[in-house]
């Protein structure tokens, strides 16, 4: 039986669809990169903004279509967005067979199983110890350079705003071991770089706190000096200069820290319920700045959340140019079901403000972003290649250890290994150079 999984969404998304596919793959299914070729389909789903759900909705009358066509074709609706809508997916949408929520992976063979006996299983329990740790993922990814590791799972933080500890559950750490047995297989199947995962990787505790992230990232760098380290995301409240230290100490792990900080106002803050004040953010940012002086920052930013004032949104804006971020995830304050804001928040900034404060946020981080990469012109960066330029096959593209994209020329040898390169040239989003 041959399966077809499509991924929405984050990195955490991308790890889920790889332990699927290794679930699959030891029931004896194997996996295809052409729906049409598929007997099953997964649609891997986020709920994090609407706009990712809508366009899970559009895909399943692609394969509508295609269930008129194979007859035996079963349709699978996995991840958050399962997790959310649950059996209103059954009921709206005829196509789909089947509905997993992030924590019964386990059991995607008996619902195969139960859907070819007749029936439409709906399983969405959420766990507080499910977490994997047993399971090898399937990295079906022929670009075997980049990959990603789940440390932990679900949130904690209870954010207003946000859908995750409604979709994902409580936190759960994995096992040291089963990390580092882990990123030993995507080793030896040829990866070069790898990023840790969490949805607040800076809240992994391992045998009540005997091992901390900061313990977990230097056991990582230290037992893979040839890999290239990352890890994403980081929590304002819980980063601490321990991790600073390490990140500064080892040259695999990458001078790049994503550190969200939603808005530059107490008010909005406290709104939003993150647990910290504009004066913790930009504490935080002096010691990055301190401790790892070559780090490159990015963010995420909402624009418009309740109750902004016209003030909160000049206080953010003040707090990216203060920052000087390198570069930035921007939108519009939209409700999400079920949270604190939708139950108890009144969504009350209008449409055209929203639009116009993003605009004036975006504006801004462009300006940012295109300094920063000026900045960088004349330096010389070791880059990890990952791919031939989609513009042109006669050169190549990958990051530095500031998670910068940098093109130059070079052909497919190049794939996989690291260079030296000069940054000659630069965009708003990317940098060009030579190699050295």
């Amino acid at each position: 039986m041959k399966f077809y999984i499509e991924t929405y969404g984050c990195q955490m998304n991308v790890a889920d669809s790889e332990l699927v596919a290794g679930i699959l793959k030891n029931n004896n299914y194997k996996i295809t990169d052409d729906y049409q070729q598929a007997d099953l389909i997964l649609i891997n789903t986020c709920a994090v903004r609407e706009n990712a759900e809508q366009r899970v909705f559009g895909r399943i009358g692609l394969f509508t279509h295609q269930k008129q066509i194979n007859k035996n074709l079963v349709v699978g609706l996995i991840g958050c967005v399962a997790q959310r809508l649950k059996d209103k997916l059954l009921n709206d949408f005829k196509t789909i067979d089947f509905v997993a929520g992030p924590d019964t992976y386990r059991r995607l063979p008996d619902l195969i199983e139960k859907v070819k006996q007749g029936e439409r299983p709906l399983d969405v329990i959420l766990s507080k110890q499910e977490n994997y740790d047993d399971l090898e993922p399937y990295y079906y990814d022929k670009n075997k350079i980049t990959g990603f590791v789940s440390i932990t799972r679900g949130c904690d933080n209870m954010c207003a705003f946000c859908i995750v500890p409604f979709t994902r559950g409580r936190e759960r750490s994995r096992s040291p071991e089963n990390i580092l047995s882990e990123i030993q297989t995507m080793k030896k199947d040829g990866f070069k770089e790898i990023t840790l995962l969490g949805q607040n990787v800076d809240k992994y505790n391992w045998n009540d706190g005997k091992m901390k992230f900061a313990n977990l990232l230097e056991k990582v760098a230290v037992e893979f000096p040839e890999l290239r380290i990352r890890f994403a995301t980081s929590y304002p409240q819980d980063m601490t200069d321990d991790v600073l230290k390490v990140i500064a100490k080892y040259k695999n792990v990458c001078k790049y820290i994503h550190l969200p900080v939603q808005a530059g106002s107490n008010a909005v803050l406290e709104r939003m319920k993150r647990g910290y004040t504009r004066e913790w953010y930009l504490n935080r940012i002096e010691a990055i700045k301190r401790i790892i002086p070559e780090c490159s920052i990015s963010t995420d930013i909402i624009a418009g959340f309740c109750g902004e004032t016209e003030e909160n949104h000049k206080q953010t804006i003040d707090l990216m140019r203060q920052v000087e971020f390198d570069y930035a995830y921007m939108f519009k304050y939209s409700v999400r079901p079920n949270t604190f804001a939708a139950r108890n928040l009144a969504d009350d900034v209008p449409e055209d403000v929203k639009s116009r404060r993003l605009k004036e946020i975006i504006d801004l981080q462009n300006n940012l972003s295109y300094q920063s990469n000026k900045n960088d012109v004349g330096k010389i960066f070791e880059v990890l290649v990952e791919e031939i330029s989609k513009k042109n096959d006669k050169q190549v593209f990958g990051r530095n250890s500031q998670n910068k994209v940098i093109i130059f020329n070079g052909d497919e040898s190049l794939k996989g290994t690291c260079v030296n390169v000069k940054v000659t040239g630069f965009t708003q989003a990317t940098l060009f150079g030579e190699i050295c």
